[in-house]
């Protein structure tokens, strides 16, 4: 019912020249795909990468956008300008984001409501820390941080976001949830959706999985009922084992 989505989070890596090589790397790679996928480049290779892009199907992401249209605020984006510059899709609340630069729950809704209303779609990260979840908050926390995040779009632009369940304690330490783990959580996202918006969006919101995935684990994760892809960091950095990540079995 919901196709799933492969998206590359390339945080602070890889320079212009660096990303055209990645992604002619990745296309032939990645051109029977069955799954939407993207790659969330840096900003100063969105250029390049529309560029290096053209003839695939692979699209275009950023990694943050602002939530206003112009103004006086140093070194942000607004949508308009992602917009322009050939990007689809955009990261929003991921928990570097949240942890080093102060996004809140909050900001993330701004952000989200400016996304959408500049015809971008956003990914939106939710997920739990490593204390949080051992004092039993996981599932009150991922669906209070997916409900506000949500707040002021229509019941039509829900069904197009995307939701990224990160477990924070899993995030660059080579840790992951357990497939039932992950499944399970994701599934506690789709439920507050439901209970806020109806079965028939709640059905419609694809969500990925977003601690740790990679070659080794993306078929058992992949095989889960609730799970519709992955937000995948260091393995999108290398072509092989993002295309790998990306033709799942």
């Amino acid at each position: 019912m919901r196709t799933p989505i492969i998206a590359g989070n390339w945080k602070m890596n890889k320079g212009p020249k660096e990303a055209a090589e990645l992604i002619n790397a990745l296309k032939p790679l990645v051109k029977d795909a069955k799954a939407t996928v993207v790659v969330c480049v840096p900003a100063v290779d969105y250029a390049a990468a529309k560029t290096a892009l053209r003839g695939s199907k692979i699209k275009l992401g950023a990694q943050n956008v602002h939530y206003k249209e112009s103004g006086a605020f140093t070194g942000e984006l607004s949508a308009a300008m992602l917009k322009e510059a050939g990007v689809e899709y955009v990261i929003i609340g991921h928990s570097e984001r949240r942890q080093y630069f102060g996004e809140t729950d909050e900001t993330v809704n701004l952000r989200v409501q400016a996304a959408v209303e500049g015809g971008l779609i956003p990914i939106i990260c939710v997920g739990e820390k490593k204390e949080q979840r051992e004092a039993g908050y996981t599932d009150a926390l991922v669906a209070y941080q997916t409900l506000i995040a949500l707040t002021g779009l229509t019941e039509d632009q829900i069904k197009k976001v995307i939701i990224a369940y990160e477990p924070v304690w899993a995030i660059g330490t080579g840790l992951t949830a357990t497939d039932e783990q992950a499944n399970e959580t994701i599934g506690v996202i789709r439920s507050a959706i439901q209970m806020k918006y109806g079965k028939r969006v709640s059905d419609k919101v694809r969500i990925q999985y977003g601690g740790s995935m990679n070659p080794k684990n993306v078929n058992g994760l992949m095989a889960q009922s609730e799970i519709d892809g992955g937000l995948i960091g260091g393995a999108s950095l290398k072509a092989e084992d993002f295309a790998k990540v990306v033709n799942f079995e």
